[in-house]
C-alpha cells in the first residue's frame, strides 16, 4: 500500500511496509524519483569516473587512444584543408571573374576537395602511426617514449616508401623529428628534474 501524505515539516513521504520514506532529499528541494528508493545527497561527489580492476593502470592505453587520435586528425585535417581551399577559391573565382551560383559552386568545390584530401593524408598517417603504436607496445609489453620514436619513425618510412629510398628515408627523419619533439615536451619535467 502506498500512502502520500504531507506532514507540517513540508516533507512528502511514501509509507512503505509501515514506514515512510522521504521523497524529497532535503526539506525544499526537487523531490526524488519514485523508482529511486535512495537519497542521492549520500552518493559520494566525487569518485572515479571509471572503474578500473585492482592492478589495473588507471590510463588510458595506446589501443583506447587510437580511435581518439584518428578522429581527431581527420577533424583537423578537414579544417585546415577547407580554410586553404576557400582561400584558394576565393582567389580563383576572382580571376576567374565569377560571379553568383557559378562563384557559389566553384567555392564549394575547392573546400570539399581540399578538406577531404587534406583529412584522408592526416587520417591515413595517424592510422599507420597508431597501428605501429599498438603492435610495440603489444610485443614490448610496455608503453614509452621508445614506441613513440619507433613508430613515428616507421610511419614516415612507410607513408613515402612508394616514393623512392630518398624520399623515405627523408620522411622516416622528419616523423622521427617530431616525435622527438613530443617526447621532449611529455617529459619536460622529469627532464628538468635531471638538472
Amino acid at each position: 500500500m502506498i500512502d502520500f501524505r504531507d506532514d507540517n515539516t513540508k516533507t512528502t513521504n511514501r509509507k512503505i511496509d509501515n514506514k515512510y520514506v522521504p521523497l524529497t532529499s532535503q526539506e525544499e528541494l526537487a523531490p526524488l524519483s519514485p523508482y529511486l528508493n535512495f537519497d542521492p545527497s549520500y552518493l559520494p561527489p566525487r569518485e572515479p569516473q571509471y572503474i578500473f580492476p585492482e592492478g589495473a593502470v588507471k590510463q588510458r592505453g595506446r589501443f583506447e587512444l587510437a580511435f581518439s587520435q584518428i578522429g581527431a586528425a581527420c577533424i583537423i585535417g578537414a579544417g585546415i584543408g577547407g580554410t586553404a581551399g576557400l582561400y584558394r577559391g576565393i582567389k580563383a573565382t576572382a580571376q576567374a571573374g565569377q560571379t553568383g551560383k557559378l562563384r557559389r559552386t566553384q567555392l564549394i568545390n575547392h573546400v570539399m576537395k581540399s578538406g577531404s584530401a587534406l583529412a584522408n593524408t592526416l587520417g591515413v598517417i595517424t592510422v599507420m602511426y597508431s597501428g605501429f603504436g599498438v603492435l610495440l607496445s603489444w610485443a614490448r609489453s610496455t608503453d614509452d617514449a621508445w614506441n613513440t620514436l619507433a613508430a613515428a619513425t616507421a610511419t614516415g618510412m612507410l607513408f613515402k616508401s612508394s616514393s623512392g629510398l630518398k624520399k623515405c628515408a627523408l620522411s622516416g627523419c622528419i616523423g622521427l623529428g617530431i616525435a622527438s619533439l613530443y617526447c621532449l615536451w611529455t617529459n619536460r619535467n622529469s627532464i628538468s628534474q635531471l638538472k
